[in-house]
């Protein structure tokens, strides 16, 4: 199955036995948003919740962390996804919050078949799409996690890049809390960036009706923010979620040496012994 696929294909496949949907809409501590009762009142018929404020690693303070493998198969178990299934998966967020689960769900626990929808549940509902309520009843199946993190870096793998041309750090946020002139919606993080990284917010990957840019469109997306795209690439964000944006984007172009920073700033920027920027990258 294609990474990304559109509105019309999942119409066409709508209700095909081993065809799974995921709504994994997220949104920031601050947006005042509740993912999971907006799901229940309304989400493309068949689909199932994937909580990603609890689909982590809850005994770390730092939010956004990857779960145990057992406790990823467990969730997914409990949605009734298991082994050979084919997952689709949507938001509605401007987070675009799909990505981060597509990104767990394929890169680092190993599914096989896994897309995200393109333009989410805003275009399906735009174009006149059903949509329903409630809760879906399903049957608990066998999810066999093949952990791989050899797409994700840790606190130590970053400050060992930090001075180092070798790879590009890319970091997701809005420009503004980039350069440190905006607030971080987390309590205790500092504003500021990664020295050395650069700033490419992952709204600029996205058409204005919220599908995703492609081809040369994508690609000028990062090399308005100097990213050399022949260089390995570690994406980084707030939390964790929209740095899976980026990481998505630069595979769409064909990229496979890209990683995602787990901690992402709401760790970096917790730490008192690590330097942190401001302004300009």
């Amino acid at each position: 199955m294609e990474m990304l696929v559109s509105t019309e294909w999942l119409a066409g496949e709508l209700g095909a036995s081993d065809l799974h949907i995921i709504d994994a809409t997220q949104f920031l501590p601050d947006a005042g948003r509740d993912a999971k009762a907006e799901h229940g009142f309304e989400h493309i018929p068949g689909a199932v919740f994937l909580d990603l404020e609890e689909v982590r690693d809850t005994s770390n303070p730092v939010p956004g962390m990857l779960p145990s493998a057992e406790k990823f198969a467990s969730r997914m178990q409990s949605l009734g996804i298991g082994d050979g299934s084919r997952i689709v998966i949507y938001d509605n967020s401007p987070l675009h919050s799909a990505a981060r689960a597509w990104w767990m769900t394929k890169d680092v626990f190993g599914a096989h078949n896994v897309a995200v929808l393109d333009g989410g549940l805003a275009k399906w509902k735009a174009e006149g799409n059903a949509v329903e309520q409630g809760k879906q009843q399903v049957r608990h199946r066998h999810f066999t996690p093949f952990h791989d993190d050899s797409s994700v870096r840790d606190l130590a793998a970053m400050k060992a890049l930090v001075g180092s041309d070798d790879t590009e750090i890319v970091d997701a946020r809005p420009e503004d809390r980039f350069r440190g002139e905006g607030p971080e919606p987390r309590p205790g993080v500092e504003p500021g960036h990664i020295p050395g990284s650069r700033n490419v917010p992952h709204a600029t990957l996205f058409d204005d009706d919220g599908t995703w840019k492609r081809g040369d469109d994508l690609k000028a997306a990062f090399e308005a923010a100097g990213v050399d795209l022949e260089k390995p690439m570690v994406t980084t964000c707030g939390g964790g979620t929209t740095a899976a944006v980026l990481l998505f984007g630069a595979k769409l172009l064909g990229k496979t040496d890209v990683a995602l920073y787990d901690g992402s700033w709401a760790e970096w920027g917790s730490q008192s012994d690590t330097e942190k920027a401001t302004g300009a990258a």
